[in-house]
């Protein structure tokens, strides 16, 4: 089969996300002020879109606090840096249960599960032109914890971002949340074309390899937008296999802590080398503005607080 590269391409940069990366770099941002400004940077140095985490500032553990997504989102708004927003909306799924042997009760003081309105507050609040829909119920990494998105849970919630008139970015983390995001799309829940987000890497969804990659990629609609990560040291990598496969890209320290063997990064230099190798295969970086009209998405400011 003939390579399909992509020509025009758009990066994403995950600024800081929610796993427990905060003491193992100085550059990974805590507070709203940090992430909007680390956000900003990335823009600068060539990234279209921002996905946003908030972290408690004092002692980076991941928040729900729709006032520091406000404030992330108002201080980029109020920017002289164009940027697209994309807000995680993945927050408030997490179950921790009691043990192999006794797995209930759940431990109530680790989980994080609660209603779909109330994961989406501040998605309502703020209106960024994308925000995250996690396509699927997962073993995420850990002995006794599930990410749960349980199919009722993501019509829901996609509902609500379809009537709120905010693209949703499926994250997809194996095949079978692919074939979910397809149904949505079939019953209406979601509009076509699609956006996806290709998630590699992560225990224990779809590995790291090429060769589940491309299926990945293959049971992508052909008219929908995707783009591709995968965590640690193969982040660049796989900036150009999805360049290769027809596909945009996402970098950033919520995937990636390191720009080479012993060199911490920063959100903007991985953008950079992300920048330096896109153009160095011949095809051209997209900004804001050309990802707005691809995607069909509306730049919207925050609503005045009552």
């Amino acid at each position: 089969m003939p390579l399909a590269a992509n020509k025009d391409v758009f990066i994403t940069c995950a600024v800081t996300g929610s796993g427990a990366t905060q003491d193992r770099s100085p550059h990974v941002p805590r507070s709203p002020q940090q992430i909007a400004e680390s956000a900003i940077a990335a823009a600068k140095a060539g990234a279209a879109i921002v996905h946003c985490h908030v972290r408690d500032p004092e002692t980076g553990a991941p928040s729900r606090d729709p006032a520091m997504f406000r404030e992330v989102t108002e201080r980029i708004r109020d920017s002289d840096t164009d940027v697209v927003l994309n807000l995680t909306a993945g927050m408030g799924g997490d179950i921790v249960f009691g043990g192999v042997e006794a797995p209930f009760p759940v431990n109530a003081a680790a989980s994080d599960m609660v209603g779909a309105t109330e994961r989406m507050l501040h998605i309502a609040d703020c209106l960024p032109e994308i925000c995250t829909l996690d396509c699927g119920t997962m073993n995420f990494a850990e002995a006794d914890y599930v990410m749960t998105n349980t199919p009722g849970m993501l019509r829901a919630m996609g509902g609500m971002m379809t009537a709120l008139g905010v693209k949703p970015e499926i994250e997809a983390f194996d095949t079978g949340h692919l074939w979910f995001a397809k149904q949505l799309v079939e019953e209406g829940t979601l509009t076509s074309p699609a956006l996806v987000q290709l998630c590699m890497g992560v225990p224990w969804g779809a590995p790291n390899d090429m060769n589940t990659f491309m299926a990945m990629v293959n049971n992508v609609p052909q008219d929908w937008t995707w783009s591709a990560f995968t965590l640690g040291r193969d982040q660049m990598n796989y900036v150009a296999a999805s360049v290769l496969a027809g596909g945009n890209v996402r970098v950033g320290l919520e995937d990636n802590l390191w720009l080479a063997k012993g060199q911490l990064a920063t959100n903007a230099q991985l953008v950079e080398r992300a920048v330096t190798i896109i153009e160095a295969m011949g095809s051209r970086v997209m900004g804001p503005a050309a990802v707005r009209e691809k995607l069909g998405l509306t730049k919207r400011a925050p609503k005045v607080a009552a």
